[in-house]
């Protein structure tokens, strides 16, 4: 049968969604499925490699069955993936060494604040764009191979391999047969060097992590190898399109000219600005990254990772009951139409951008005795849209471009007041696309070029979408009223964080603890 479809995974920190797409880039079906947060101590988040795994399986069975779509007519497998989240597994049994270290980790933050100190921050800052931070890959592997001994013992005998989600899941799909990442999560582990195109020896000796348990490096469009899973289906079908979640987004938006930025609301949210072909500095908070490699060329963008955003929103349900379904959060929204003064600073597991504090707490501030609990959902929901204006601000400052309009998508964009909000906050248009999945269609725009299910990023570009604009109504001095409050506020958590360090700093003495090119050529 004629491939006529693709079929994308997209594996995002909070469950799993699988995507029958057509070639008029519709979405013909869909299943998603949830995961746990495994939260053993304070700060540490993790996840089961192997339940990330099954939901993989069991979501894409569904969403081929829903789209009665038979294996032969799919042109390719692809893969959008949460980025940082750090996976270590036995190559022999094909089985996790133990769980996998999710971003919002915060475990390792003494060991980024000892290299910090030690004065590396800067060598790492010019290799691979980013800040010294928890939130990257490299400290994660790092503690690994230094605290499971299983690790160690499965290194000597040279079946030790490390990636993230996307390498392990590409692993497990081609049957074992597969160990690649591509340039975008490659990037995000602080062991690539984005100006040379690969693993850095000297990078992978500051972490502890070996270069020869790391994948190889290619580009998004390219097939990285075939389906060998009887799970899924017996047929091998080409696996393509790697591509990290919030890069995918970007190239979904089709955000493919330089000065055209996008926001992510999932877990946490990411603000990306296309930079164009060449590296540009990051400053100011903002992290340099690949935003994709397509047609062998590297496209780069400016980012500001926001930790915790749409998570907030779960926080304030599942943590404190405030309200059970998301219809009745609308009802409470709509007795509070204001938050009358009460901000919600989300640092549950430190802040990003601008700041990049990993040791701040998350504090509620502006509450009075007539405070009730729609005041406090509101608060939430409000913080999303305060930190992206934070980030869109740097943005702007840094690269000197102004921004025109913000293109939104993930699943607190269905949000209509969120995103009014956000308009009026930022006092620019919002764009949000019709599809809220535009990670995975950015996966599917990169596998699709692969295999030639499409023949260029303009025919990309020429799909019917569909969205709605959100158009600023907000009155100046209200805008800006509102958002000093929230600077306030954020002060205060920052002020109180590094009270706490400066109180232990006298406790901690300060110390330290052959790359594979990326390969652009099609394979297919």
């Amino acid at each position: 049968m004629d491939p006529i479809f693709l079929l994308t995974i997209d594996q995002s920190t909070s469950g799993t969604k699988a995507l029958v797409i057509d070639r008029a880039g519709q979405i013909v079906a869909g299943s998603s499925a949830g995961h746990r947060q495994l939260q053993p101590e304070p700060g540490w988040v993790e996840h089961d490699p192997m339940e990330l795994y099954a939901s993989v399986l069991q979501t894409a069975r569904a969403a081929m069955q829903k789209a009665g779509a038979d294996p032969s007519q799919l042109a390719a497998v692809t893969i959008t993936n949460q980025r940082e989240t750090a996976v270590l597994w036995d190559r022999v049994s094909g089985e996790p060494v133990c769980p996998a270290i999710v971003w919002q980790c915060r475990r390792t933050a003494e060991t980024c604040r000892k290299l910090k100190a030690a004065g590396h921050e800067a060598a790492v800052r010019a290799k691979t764009g980013l800040l010294l931070d928890p939130y990257f890959s490299a400290s994660k592997w790092g503690w690994m191979l230094a605290e499971i001994p299983e690790a160690q013992q499965l290194l000597g005998e040279g079946r030790l391999l490390a990636g993230t989600v996307d390498s392990w899941l590409l692993w497990k799909l081609s049957g074992g047969q597969v160990h690649a990442t591509d340039v975008t999560n490659a990037s995000r582990t602080s062991l690539y060097d984005i100006h040379k195109l690969q693993w850095d020896a000297e990078l992978c000796a500051l972490f502890g992590v070996p270069p020869e348990i790391l994948p190889e490096v290619k580009a998004s469009d390219v097939i990285y190898g075939y389906t060998n899973e009887p799970k899924l289906f017996d047929a091998q079908v080409p696996i393509a399109g790697l591509i990290g979640d919030s890069q995918g987004a970007l190239l979904g938006q089709c955000c493919l000219e330089p000065g055209m930025a996008k926001a992510t609301y999932g877990t946490g949210t990411s603000v990306l600005l296309n930079a164009g072909a060449q590296p540009v500095e990051a400053g100011g908070g903002l992290v340099l990254t690949p935003a994709w490699a397509l047609g062998g060329r590297v496209t780069y963008a400016l980012e500001a990772v926001i930790r915790t955003s749409g998570d907030c929103i779960k926080w304030v349900r599942d943590n404190l009951g405030l309200f059970g379904s998301f219809s009745e959060m609308e009802g409470l929204l709509a007795e509070a139409p204001d938050s009358e003064g009460v901000y919600l600073v989300p640092a549950f597991t430190g802040l990003g951008a601008p700041h990049w504090e990993p040791g701040a707490r998350a504090a509620v501030t502006g509450m009075t005795r007539g405070t009730g609990r729609a005041h406090l959902i509101r608060a939430a929901l409000e913080s999303i849209a305060y930190q992206v204006r934070d980030a869109a601000e740097l943005l702007a400052a840094e690269s000197g471009i102004a921004l025109k309009a913000l293109h939104a998508d993930g699943g607190a964009s269905v949000n209509g007041g969120l995103m009014q909000f956000q308009a009026d906050l930022l006092d620019l248009p919002v764009f949000r696309s019709g599809a809220a999945e535009l990670s995975a269609m950015g996966s599917a725009y990169a596998g699709g070029l692969a295999v030639g299910f499409w023949s260029s990023l303009d025919e990309i570009a020429a799909l019917e979408r569909e969205g709605r604009v959100y158009e600023a109504g907000l009155e100046a001095g209200e805008r800006e009223r509102k958002y000093r409050g929230w600077q306030r506020a954020v002060a205060a958590v920052l002020h109180s964080s590094r009270a706490e360090q400066e109180a232990v700093a006298g406790e901690v003495e300060p110390g330290a603890p052959g790359g594979i090119r990326l390969n652009p050529t099609h394979t297919g």
